[in-house]
């Protein structure tokens, strides 16, 4: 019996950090500052954090992101 691929693990549990399991938040991007690979995020409710953004970069306003810590880990849809 073989172990799955990181790739395959998070995607048995969509939305959720392969390291300590806790959930990712989806987040819609307001703003970027693509020099310091941040941006300005608002989750469903309006709260409004800024995230890193190197993982998935590029980014654009408008897009949806899952969360995790202030780092983005993935897009809404799939886990990179």
């Amino acid at each position: 019996m073989t172990s799955p691929s990181a790739a395959e693990a998070c995607q048995a549990v969509p939305g959720h950090c392969i390291t300590c399991s806790d959930e990712a938040i989806e987040m819609t991007v307001l703003s970027v500052d693509a020099e310091r690979e941040l941006a300005l995020c608002e989750t469903a409710d309006g709260r409004r954090e800024t995230v890193e953004i190197a993982l998935v970069s590029p980014v654009r306003p408008a897009e949806r992101l899952l969360a995790h810590a202030g780092t983005a880990i993935g897009r809404q849809g799939g886990v990179l």
